[in-house]
């Protein structure tokens, strides 16, 4: 109610308890803001870098692809027409061509693009 700050006559602050309350839940804010920061900062030690992906070779594409297309008939198991669709593109699919297409390729961006790939058939 008394948000303010008093001056008696001999020049000494009175404070109202009001304010008194809402200085001490300020400084308990700040000291766990304090707390939560220290915390993070002593964090730090768990933290894992992950070193750089590699780019793939012929191989590994070979490979991820039959591995993605198999995933992909699992999925739609009772679709025989999608199923068809996934062994056509399969059959037909140029690991040099999408190699040119795609240079320095590496994991992520495999599953990205054989997503966008892949979209229009599984739809």
């Amino acid at each position: 109610m008394f948000n303010f700050v008093n001056r008696n006559p001999f020049g000494q602050k009175i404070e109202s308890a009001v304010s008194t309350g809402q200085e001490n839940e300020q400084r308990r804010q700040q000291q766990k803001d304090e707390d939560e920061t220290n915390y993070l900062e002593e964090d730090d030690g768990d933290e894992v870098s992950i070193s750089p992906q590699g780019t793939l070779s012929e191989d590994d594409i070979k490979y991820l692809v039959n591995e993605y297309i198999s995933r992909l008939k699992s999925e739609h198991e009772g679709e025989d027409k999608i199923i068809q669709k996934l062994d056509k593109f399969l059959s037909k699919f140029d690991v040099k061509k999408f190699m040119k297409n795609n240079p320095n390729m590496t994991y992520s961006d495999f599953n990205m693009i054989m997503f966008n790939e892949t979209a229009d058939i599984v739809k």
